[in-house]
C-alpha cells in the first residue's frame, strides 16, 4: 500500500470519526443553549434549573457500568451509532416534554447516551493512532468546540426565525442525522488493542481496575475539574476578586476557551515529537503554576495571563490519558471516562463549598492544586509510545 493511500486512508477516517465529536458538541449545546427557553416553558425556578444540568452530569457518570459491556458486545463503532441514534431522539422528546419530571428524565437519559458515545468516539480516536501509529486525538477533541460553536449559531439564527423549540430541535436533529450518516462509513471496526479481542472473549463481568487506571482515572478527574472550575468561576473571580468591569469578566471564558482550541490543534505535533507523557506533565505544571502566580500576583492582565496558562496547559491532557486508557480496554476506557465526568460535576460545586468557607481566591487556588496533582498522577503512569503494543491491564 502507498504512503498516498496511506494518508488518504487516515485522512478519511480521522474527518469521519471527527464527525463523531462535533456531533456530541452541538447535540450538547443545541440544548444547553435553549435552557432559557425550557425554564420559560415548564415554569422552572433557578434550583430546578440546576437540577436539570446535574441530571445531565449524573447520567452520563451512571453509565460507566453500561459502556464496558456495550462496547465488549457491539464494539465502539456500533455503540456509536446506537448512542449517536438515541441522542437525536432524545433532543426531540426534550423539545416536547410536557413538564418537568419527563424533561429530568430525558436529560438524565441524555447523560446516559453522552456517556455512551464519548467513551466509543474516544475508542474509535485511540484505534485510529494505533492503526496509523500517528497522533490525532487532540485534534479530534478541537472539533467538538467546533460543534458547541455551529449548535450556538444555529441557536442564535433559530431566535430570530421563531421561538418554537420543536423547531429548533428539529433542524438540529437533522444536522445530527447528516453527521451520523457522513461518520458511520469511515469509522473503524478494531478495537485499539490488537489482542483485546481475544481478552474480552470470555469475559462478561467488570474486572477490578489495575492500579494504572486508577492513576489514569485520577488523574482524568483532576484535569475535569481544572477544565469545568475553569468555565464556570473565572467571570465570577474577574469580577469579584480583581474587581474587573461587567465587560472585561467574560475574557476569562474566552481565553481559557481559545487558548485551549489552539492548543488542541498543535498538541498531535508536541505528542509526536514529546510524548505524551511530557505533555501532561508539562502541561499540567504549566496550568497550575502559572495560575497560583497570577494569584499571587493579582490584576486583571497576570490574571488573564495566569489563565490562558491554564487554558494552554491542560488542553491535552483528556486526548493523552483517553488514549493511553483504550490502550488498557474498554473497562479502563470506561472507568477513566466516568472519573473526568465526575470531575466536571464535582469541580464546580467543590469549588463554590471552598470559596463560602474562604473566600473564591482559595477557591481559585484550589484549582491550580488540582492541575498540579494530575502531573503527580501522570508520574505514576508508564506511557507507551505511539508504536508500543501495549500488554493486557
Amino acid at each position: 500500500m502507498s504512503v498516498f493511500r496511506i494518508n488518504d486512508d487516515f485522512r478519511r477516517t480521522q474527518v469521519a470519526i471527527a464527525a463523531l465529536f462535533c456531533f456530541l458538541g452541538f447535540q450538547y449545546a443545541t440544548w444547553a443553549s435553549r435552557l432559557p427557553a425550557l425554564k420559560t416553558e415548564l415554569g422552572l425556578s433557578e434550583a430546578e434549573v440546576g437540577l436539570l444540568l446535574m441530571a445531565c452530569g449524573a447520567g452520563a457518570a451512571s453509565s460507566f457500568p453500561l459502556v464496558g459491556p456495550l462496547m465488549r458486545r457491539l464494539g465502539s463503532r456500533r455503540l456509536t451509532f446506537v448512542s449517536a441514534l438515541a441522542l437525536g431522539l432524545l433532543l426531540l422528546a426534550l423539545a416536547v416534554a410536557p413538564n418537568y419530571p419527563v424533561a429530568l428524565l430525558v436529560i438524565c437519559l441524555d447523560g446516559v447516551a453522552v456517556g455512551c458515545l464519548n467513551v466509543a468516539m474516544n475508542a474509535q480516536g485511540a484505534a485510529l493512532e494505533v492503526r496509523y501509529e500517528r497522533t490525532a486525538l487532540s485534534q479530534l477533541h478541537a472539533t467538538f468546540s467546533a460543534g458547541s460553536l455551529g449548535a450556538a449559531l444555529l441557536a442564535s439564527g433559530m431566535n430570530l426565525w421563531t421561538t418554537s423549540l420543536a423547531a429548533h430541535f428539529g433542524v438540529a436533529a437533522v444536522v445530527l442525522v447528516l453527521l451520523i450518516a457522513y461518520s458511520r462509513p469511515g469509522l473503524l471496526t478494531e478495537d485499539p488493542r490488537p489482542e483485546a479481542a481475544k481478552e474480552d472473549k470470555g469475559r462478561r463481568k467488570l474486572t477490578l481496575p489495575t492500579k494504572v487506571t486508577i492513576w489514569m482515572g485520577l488523574a482524568m478527574a483532576f484535569g475535569t475539574v481544572t477544565e469545568g472550575a475553569m468555565n464556570d468561576w473565572s467571570a465570577l473571580y474577574l469580577e469579584d476578586v480583581v474587581k474587573a468591569g461587567a465587560e472585561v469578566a467574560p475574557l476569562g471564558i474566552a481565553v481559557v476557551s481559545i487558548m485551549m482550541v489552539v492548543a488542541r490543534l498543535f498538541a498531535d505535533g508536541w505528542r509526536t515529537r514529546w510524548g505524551d507523557g511530557r505533555v501532561v506533565r508539562a502541561g499540567s505544571v504549566l496550568a497550575g503554576s502559572g495560575l497560583a502566580v497570577a494569584l499571587l500576583v493579582g490584576g486583571v492582565v497576570p490574571t488573564l495571563i495566569g489563565f490562558a496558562c491554564v487554558g494552554l496547559g491542560i488542553a491535552a491532557v483528556t486526548p493523552c490519558l483517553y488514549v493511553a486508557a483504550a490502550r488498557q480496554g474498554p473497562d479502563a476506557l470506561a472507568l477513566v471516562a466516568a472519573m473526568g465526568t465526575t470531575g466536571l460535576l464535582a469541580g464546580p460545586a467543590m469549588i463554590g463549598f471552598i470559596a463560602a468557607a474562604g473566600s473564591l481566591l482559595w477557591g481559585m487556588g484550589a484549582v491550580a492544586l488540582s492541575a498540579l496533582l494530575v502531573s503527580a498522577c501522570a508520574t505514576r503512569i508508564r506511557w507507551k509510545a505511539l508504536g508500543e503494543v501495549p500488554s493486557g491491564a
